[in-house]
């Protein structure tokens, strides 16, 4: 729990916490379930992109920030899942 405390400290995560009304553990589990998400998000918007085979660099850059902006949402639910953490998202 000592990890939670430490970002419970920060001003910043102090704002987040009172304006999503939630407590230091909570915060880390959100926290973690929008990191978690969004590199899951890469990671398979790099791989359809490798299946798509595109050579054109400017097509392949603007279909994958469109793949990546499709996907995160479906990710970030996924983890949120996993991490208990639906309920709060579901609400946001």
């Amino acid at each position: 729990m000592e990890i939670v405390g430490y970002f419970a400290g920060s001003v910043m995560l102090n704002r987040l916490k009172q304006k999503w009304k939630v407590g230091p553990l909570q915060l880390f589990l959100i926290l973690c379930t929008f990191a978690i998400g969004g590199s899951l998000s890469g990671y398979l918007g790099r791989w359809l992109m490798s299946v798509l085979r595109v050579d054109n660099t400017l097509l392949y850059t603007i279909i994958y920030i469109v793949l990546v902006t499709l996907i995160w949402p479906l990710m970030v639910l996924g983890v949120s899942i996993i991490f208990g953490q639906y309920a709060f998202l579901k609400n946001i």
